[in-house]
């Protein structure tokens, strides 16, 4: 953060400045002869050696106010690259050197009144720019903040001990109370609680951590008290890998950054050449020196390329900021400005699409029996058991918060299924092998379809009677159906990529409404699909979470990982999903559509502006009455930068496209 306490010292030394300065300007003002002669002044506020008092008091401010832009100038030409203080700096110079050799005895008009204003103008444009790109890089800032400083340390023997969470190792234990901050990264020993994570996910609402479970480092702890084992320190944490990969986003080079800084280079060019030619011409048509100058000095002024320069890193650092905040960590500027042009998007299957668990899809009830009791009896069964299968069928009967019967008697039948007692009636739930070599036929289209799609199906037998049948999947995200369809109304065009069966693919490309599908896709060959859909002219995102994934991330246009997925997959990534929901890929479009339009407005304003203001700030419309005055350039200058700034500022508007569904 040292970088942020230099930009903190700046912008007080900017402010400092500005003020010992305006305050000089009062009495620069009151006795400049142009000041005095529009109030009627002039006899009461001439005394002798009141040029010279004019004159030392305008050197103060040219000195102390104008340091920054001497020193800037000097900074700019020794690294060959003349910018915005270089023509601050030489249109201050001018009127300052110019006006003084008037006092001591050159024919001429003096310009301190014009010079002490602009310098004015100019720290405080400076000031305010500064507090606008400080304000926007506020929540990397604000991400360090969510660490608190102290941890309450465990003994062997149960004591606490307060420590700074700087001294905290691998294998320590904290105990960790309602309300306080989890210190680092750790697994929970002791205990249970919900914990708020909004600021690190996004996820708004509190998620419930028990024994075995990680925690992070910034979440508060909602509930009860919980002892955690600290694992991870210093950059290994979460939100060190946070702050790390923002600071990365904001330090990025982009296209649009290199077309912006080429311009204001050679604006400056331009503003030296029109301030030297204006001079020239305007001596040329036999106007006063005194005027000719002042035509320079406000030429260079208007045309410095501040605007300009600021236009595309001020949306960089808002930008930045909205996309951590919406839980889109940006590892790579230029790929995230890339997102606007996509034309399609591949998603991994297992784990992206779908949970990357077994779970219950269907239930069919035959004979006499509901599908509450297919569900429960066959849970009861299940429940005995560790199997993948089991879990699946226990655990939607648990959210259902169906009651199961009691069980005894139970036996495994190795390879097919498994058996028990329930009301004195012998129970089964096996496999369509167990029926099959017992020749029970099924003859229910409802089943023949569930198997027809791929899914698992198990079948409960009561008394030698198949009562029922449950279907299995791999279940697919209830996100998932909304992050096509919005994906879709984008333009969009949607596929799956899986190494399942093809009747998988088709059943869930079909409940998710994708585009295409590649299926039975080997981990080697992912890659070479997403070189396939490449070669039919379309821009590609690859959305993965596995380490067969981390290939065709990288052959992809934009790869986007899955938060919860592998570290190679995440390394492999452009942008990663903290919250590891699908529909935050339309967020990601979103955002770099809004983000490339603001850069655009804000080149267009810069560029526009100085377009515009060069020949009025050199008199051609003297004509028609309207003649810029240097102050006023400076004026209309820092306006134009103030419109970028706040234009960019406006761009956390855009947090509102981001997919309602991905805030709660």
């Amino acid at each position: 953060m040292e970088a942020a306490h230099d930009h903190g010292a700046m912008i007080a030394d900017y402010r400092r400045r500005f003020w010992v300065s305006l305050g000089l300007t009062v009495p620069v003002l009151a006795l400049s002869p142009m000041i005095q002669s529009f109030l009627g002044l002039r006899e009461t506020l001439r005394f002798p050696g009141s040029d010279y008092l004019l004159f030392g008091i305008s050197a103060v401010v040219f000195f102390y106010g104008g340091w920054p832009f001497l020193k800037g100038l000097v900074n700019e030409l020794s690294r060959g690259r003349p910018g915005m203080m270089t023509l601050i700096a030489l249109a201050i110079s001018v009127a300052f050197l110019y006006s003084s050799a008037v006092v001591f005895g050159l024919s001429g008009k003096v310009f301190f009144w014009e010079l002490v204003t602009l310098i004015d103008v100019m720290l405080l444009g400076h000031w305010i720019e500064m507090r606008s790109v400080m304000g926007a890089s506020g929540a990397l800032q604000a991400l360090v903040r969510l660490l608190p400083a102290t941890a309450h340390r465990m003994a062997a023997d149960g004591s606490q001990d307060e420590v700074p969470v700087s001294e905290l190792r691998p294998g320590d234990r904290v105990l960790i109370k309602p309300g306080e901050k989890v210190p680092i990264d750790g697994v929970i020993v002791s205990g249970r609680s919900t914990f708020d994570e909004s600021m690190l996910t996004g996820e708004s609402r509190p998620v419930a951590r028990a024994e075995g479970q990680e925690v992070v480092g910034g979440a508060v702890n909602e509930d009860g008290s919980v002892t955690v084992e600290i694992h991870k320190t210093g950059a290994e944490t979460y939100l060190s890998q946070v702050i790390d990969l923002v600071k990365r986003a904001q330090e990025s080079r982009s296209r649009t950054q290199d077309l912006a800084n080429r311009a204001a280079l050679w604006l400056t060019y331009i503003a030296l050449t029109a301030g030297g030619g204006t001079l020239l011409v305007w001596l040329g048509l036999g106007a006063k020196f005194e005027f000719a100058l002042e035509r320079m000095v406000t030429v260079m002024v208007i045309t410095c390329p501040h605007a300009l320069g600021l236009a595309v890193p001020l949306v960089v650092a808002v930008s930045t900021t909205l996309t951590a905040q919406s839980g889109l960590l940006v590892r790579d500027r230029a790929a995230f400005e890339r997102a606007r042009n996509l034309q399609a998007v591949i998603f991994d299957k297992t784990g992206t699409l779908t949970e990357g668990r077994f779970g219950v899809s269907d239930i069919v009830a035959l004979a006499e029996h509901s599908k509450d009791q297919v569900i429960a009896w066959a849970a009861a069964l299940e429940s005995q058991s560790q199997h993948p299968i089991a879990r699946g069928i226990v655990r939607h009967a648990e959210d259902q918060k169906v009651k199961l019967p009691s069980i005894t008697e139970f036996h495994s039948l190795t390879g097919q299924g498994i058996e028990a007692v329930i009301d004195n009636q012998n129970v089964k739930v096996v496999s369509p092998g167990y029926l099959r070599e017992r020749r029970h036929e099924i003859d229910e289209p409802t089943v023949t379809k569930l198997a027809e799609e791929g899914k698992t199906v198990v079948y409960l037998v009561i008394n030698d009677s198949v009562v029922g049948a449950i279907a299995l999947a791999d279940i697919v995200r209830s996100e998932s159906v909304e992050a096509v369809s919005k994906l879709k109304s984008m333009g969009i065009k949607t596929m799956m990529l899986t190494g399942d069966a093809t009747a998988v693919a088709r059943t869930v490309a079909a409940e998710v409404g994708l585009d295409d599908y590649f299926a039975e896709v080997l981990p080697g060959a992912k890659a070479e699909k997403v070189r396939e859909v490449k070669q039919r002219g379309l821009s590609v995102a690859m959305v993965g979470d596995g380490v067969n994934d981390a290939p065709a991330l990288v052959e992809s246009d934009l790869g986007i990982a899955i938060g919860a997925g592998t570290d190679v997959a995440i390394e492999s990534a452009d942008i990663v999903l903290v919250r590891s929901d699908p529909r935050d890929v339309s967020a990601i479009l979103a955002l770099s559509r809004a983000t490339y339009k603001k850069m655009v407005q804000n080149l267009f304003w810069a560029t526009g502006y100085n377009a515009l203001a060069i020949p009025l700030a050199a008199g051609a419309a003297l004509s028609w009455g309207v003649l810029l005055s240097p102050a006023m350039g400076a004026a209309l200058m820092s306006f134009s930068t103030v419109i970028v700034a706040i234009n960019a500022k406006l761009l956390e508007r855009a947090r509102a496209l981001v997919p309602e569904a991905t805030k709660d």
